[in-house]
């Protein structure tokens, strides 16, 4: 597989860089903040069958809940600070959906997630993901969780707290931010193929 291609885009431009992962469809990429491109590799399979689990239980909760809708971790998302972010889940309120236009909820959402959970593979390193966890909150997520499953613990991000970790958690309430959502962690850390 070749790499990507730059030619002919301007990566800084919102809309260029959409038609630029559209060009490069075969490739995981995101922008950080500071305009750097990044290719992310496909997960390994107990990554992936995490991330399906982790998916599950928000997609499950958000259909109870009926107050917003749950992104699994192929969609992007335009941070005000000019990043594009795919978390592996994330859940946005409908009331902030309905402000978006037919035509923007077809391409990389223009906001931040509500809520946004990050699940640490054995390539991810820690320190770049609790950057991208710092960078959510200041786009304005409302709650961020980064789950480690090889150290089996859960560093919870929210506005205006220092991030907490907890060790072996069983289950991670996310109340306030989404009443009802109880993850069960234990599941997701302990999936085996």
């Amino acid at each position: 597989m070749s790499a990507p291609t730059l030619t002919g885009f301007d990566l800084a431009n919102r809309e260029n860089f959409f038609e630029f992962c559209q060009a490069n469809a075969t490739w995981q990429i995101e922008r950080n903040s500071r305009g750097e491109i990044v290719v992310k590799m496909p997960t390994g399979g107990e990554s992936g069958f995490r991330n399906a689990e982790l998916t599950a239980q928000l997609v499950v909760w958000s259909r109870l809940n009926g107050a917003g809708r749950a992104f699994d971790s192929n969609t992007g998302f335009d941070l005000p600070n000019g990043a594009m972010h795919s978390p592996d889940a994330s859940w946005v309120s409908k009331a902030r959906l309905a402000t978006l236009t037919a035509e923007q909820k077809k391409k990389f959402l223009p906001l931040a997630p509500d809520f946004v959970v990050e699940l640490r593979s054995e390539t991810d390193g820690l320190a770049l993901l609790q950057e991208k966890m710092t960078e959510y909150i200041a786009c304005g997520v409302r709650l961020a969780l980064l789950l480690d499953p090889a150290q089996r613990n859960v560093h919870v991000y929210r506005p205006n707290a220092e991030p907490r970790v907890l060790e072996n958690p069983q289950t991670l309430d996310c109340s306030p931010e989404l009443p009802g959502l109880t993850l069960d962690i234990a599941a997701i850390f302990d999936t085996e193929l």
